[in-house]
């Protein structure tokens, strides 16, 4: 990603924006870029599938220093619903990941929560959220396309 469009997305822009860099700096492991798309505050929160709850900066980077220890992750994002007002998105997505198994590629579904928050810095992630997801996730339930009258 070029460091313009980082800015932008970081500094202004859009929760799309940001969320765009947030999965980039997963796909190159960058941490900079990565914490680039959180706020600035003690009370972010993240959550990986089966892990505990983690609060604040310092806790959220050492996680996923230690995420990008083992390499990249290539978590692409699907099947994005938002919700979204004057101050605040979340947007509730699939996640596809492309793991390396010893019996080879494989594919894992997470199911994923962002909550965005506009600050005085621009918008920015203030929680990250997923639990262990299957194939069957990427098939919405519930959701009916809406209805004009």
């Amino acid at each position: 990603m070029k460091k313009a469009k980082l800015q932008a997305a970081t500094v202004g822009g859009t929760p799309d924006d940001v969320e765009q860099a947030f999965y980039e700096a997963l796909h190159n492991a960058d941490i900079q870029q990565l914490m680039a798309c959180w706020a600035e505050e003690d009370e972010i929160v993240c959550v990986h599938p089966g892990g505990p709850r983690l609060i604040g900066a310092g806790a959220i980077r050492q996680a996923f220093e230690s995420m990008f220890s083992n390499g990249s992750v290539q978590a692409h994002p699907e099947r994005i619903h938002k919700i979204e007002s004057l101050a605040s998105a979340v947007h509730h997505l699939v996640e596809k990941v492309d793991v390396l198994t010893p019996q080879g590629a494989q594919t894992a579904w997470v199911l994923a929560t962002n909550v965005y928050h506009k600050t005085p810095q621009g918008w920015r992630m203030v929680a990250h959220h997923t639990s262990p997801g299957t194939q069957h996730d990427v098939a919405d339930q519930g959701h009916q396309a809406p209805v004009l009258h």
